[in-house]
């Protein structure tokens, strides 16, 4: 397997929804997290940082990659990033897995990526407003879904979208990725001696 995971920033990256899995993937999962931004020019993320992205979306390649994280973003919404939209079918069609939440639930929406695959987002209305969907009957509320080679979720679930892509990649064993969830998602101390012992 590769082991490199590239996590596309735009301006108004929502820097909260994927820090769980970024950091733990790098650090448990032992991947490189590389950046993948329209231009090598710094972006700012919604709380603020700024990231100078590493490549530019021109040059990411599926057969380069493990994973395609892909975070909310206000620009999703106007369009703006349908770019990264379309690298992300060509990452599915390819066999390799995309992490999309919030916004970019909305991006693929517009990219027909969700029509077919069972999958979750912010509220279904959100994705009903995208031009173009037609996954209605596919859309299931749950915390975050993961269909074959996609993975969504809403805004507010970082650590069950973070879990997904942790159980894609294989990056812990069952019982320690119960573990990891329990001890982020619901402060479960007797959960933390299983996952340190990781």
């Amino acid at each position: 397997m590769k082991r490199i995971v590239h996590h596309a920033v735009y301006n108004t990256f929502a820097d909260w929804e994927t820090g769980h899995a970024t950091a733990h993937l790098r650090s448990m999962g032992g991947f490189e997290v590389v950046t993948v931004g329209a231009t090598l020019d710094p972006v700012t993320s919604i709380g603020g940082m700024r990231v100078l992205p590493d490549i530019t979306l021109d040059r990411l390649s599926p057969a380069d990659s493990a994973l395609l994280i892909l975070p909310g973003a206000e620009a999703w919404d106007g369009g703006d990033l349908d770019a990264f939209g379309r690298q992300a079918v060509r990452f599915l069609a390819a066999g390799v897995p995309v992490a999309a939440i919030c916004g970019a639930t909305g991006g693929l929406a517009r990219q027909g990526a969700l029509d077919g695959r069972r999958h979750t987002s912010n509220v279904l209305q959100y994705l009903q407003a995208q031009p173009g969907y037609a996954g209605t009957e596919h859309y299931v509320e749950a915390d975050a879904v993961t269909d074959g080679d996609l993975i969504t979720a809403g805004a507010t679930e970082p650590e069950a979208f973070a879990r997904e892509i942790f159980a894609r990649l294989e990056v812990f064993s069952p019982e320690v990725l119960d573990a990891w969830f329990r001890v982020f998602k619901d402060s479960d101390a007797s959960a933390y001696e299983v996952l340190a012992g990781a």
